[in-house]
């Protein structure tokens, strides 16, 4: 477990019978969920991780054989999981994180209790009856660009990121966690995250989700959301007035209140539950 713990440079505070996994988005790392994790402390254990290749992993352990699509990722949470949820882990997780969670319980379904997906899209791309948000040129140009200049490129996704503001206080911030992820870990996930497409994959998923739907998001467009809660066997949708991408950076008090609210109706079910 130590190994476990150095390699995702896991993170453990707050205590409980239920366990809330929080797994950072596309570029970034653990501290972007600082403003929301805390608030769960005295209700649940509250583990932070980094994805490998990110933040203070151990970047070392990255590989691109390992890490050429989703499953990798996926695998690894599904392992701290097990290793620290109970089998009552709710996977918090951001943007592409809300489809590795969703791939790790599929792998390993009795390590999780439900999720809570946080500006998530199961295709990105803008398909017949389904707007995913951009065209296929598009996404092969981004990737040109990532390709050639990660710096260039996080500059210009940062607008799109958060609220379309150039000069919003956390800009700094989220240019500073795409720059530490290994370039070719980014690359790599940026181009499994962009071009897969699980829709077909979201029936399967037998837990509780919710999903946090920004009203204004370019990245995860709302019609997304409409089609993740018409497809998920069991979903809560909860849209929160937001511009941007990250709604747990630029609305942390909306995402918290719809965690909390998704948490107490787990609650009331495990209570229903223990009563037959």
């Amino acid at each position: 477990m130590h190994d476990l713990q150095a390699r995702h440079n896991v993170r453990i505070t707050g205590g409980g019978d239920t366990t809330l996994l929080f797994v950072h988005g596309l570029g970034c790392d653990q501290t972007m969920w600082r403003f929301v994790a805390p608030a769960f402390e005295r209700r649940a254990r509250v583990v932070c991780m980094d994805l490998v290749g990110f933040g203070r992993s151990r970047h070392a352990d990255w590989t691109p054989g390992c890490y050429d699509g989703l499953d990798g990722h996926a695998h690894d949470v599904a392992a701290v999981a097990r290793a620290y949820g109970g089998g009552r882990c709710i996977v918090v997780g951001h943007s592409v994180s809300a489809m590795i969670g969703l791939l790790a319980d599929l792998q390993a379904p009795e390590a999780f209790l439900a999720h809570a997906m946080v500006a998530p899209s199961p295709c990105y791309l803008n398909e017949p009856g389904y707007p995913g948000g951009f065209d296929r040129a598009v996404l092969d140009e981004t990737l040109a660009v990532l390709a050639a200049d990660s710096r260039a490129w996080t500059q210009a996704m940062l607008p799109m990121l958060l609220s379309n503001a150039p000069d919003h206080p956390n800009t700094d911030e989220l240019f500073a966690s795409f720059c530490r992820a290994h370039p070719q870990a980014l690359l790599q996930l940026a181009r499994a995250t962009f071009l897969s497409d699980l829709r077909p994959l979201l029936p399967q998923l037998a837990k509780p989700v919710l999903v946090v739907q920004s009203d204004d998001d370019l990245v995860a467009p709302f019609k997304v959301g409409l089609h993740m809660a018409a497809t998920l066997r069991d979903c809560t949708l909860r849209v929160i007035a937001n511009q941007g991408h990250c709604p747990h950076l630029t609305s942390p008090g909306a995402c918290t209140a719809a965690l909390s609210t998704f948490l107490d109706s787990l609650d009331v079910e495990r209570e229903l539950l223990s009563m037959l």
